[in-house]
């Protein structure tokens, strides 16, 4: 195995999940609240709206840490090697998994496994497994 010596950022990436891990406890301690960002985007959604100040207040963090980043001298430059019609489908498949879980990646991941949860625990590991089969049967069986 490799490594992209370029690409590789420790400390960014635990500085990254000190971040999350402390606005995940700060809004549960004073909030009361699970940081998963389904169910915050799904509380804007839906009708009547809920709690508004401090789910858009989250989600403007979201989208304003990685501008603050690229300011910062963290140039922000993802690349995806798919086409709209993959992009869109997958985001479609999230969403329904996310409705099928009762929750996401970060709702089960971070916040349900540091409480104990078993249905956490075991719907992090399906879509971390899932995650595992998509990329071999992409790179293995589809050649990408």
């Amino acid at each position: 195995m490799l490594i992209d010596l370029v690409h590789f950022t420790p400390g960014l990436s635990l500085a990254g999940g000190l971040l999350i891990g402390t606005a995940a406890a700060v809004l549960v301690l004073f909030n009361g609240r699970i940081a998963g960002i389904s169910g915050i985007l799904g509380g804007l959604l839906s009708l009547p709206q809920r709690d508004m100040a401090w789910r858009l207040a989250f989600l403007a963090g979201l989208v304003t840490a990685p501008i603050a980043a690229s300011l910062l001298g963290q140039p922000i430059a993802p690349q995806i090697d798919a086409g709209w019609s993959t992009i869109l489908a997958a985001g479609y498949l999230v969403g329904l998994g996310t409705r099928y879980a009762s929750g996401c990646t970060s709702g089960h991941g971070v916040c349900g496994i540091s409480r104990g949860a078993i249905r956490s625990l075991v719907a992090t590991a399906i879509f971390m497994a899932a995650g595992l089969l998509t990329v071999f049967v992409k790179r293995h069986v589809f050649g990408g």
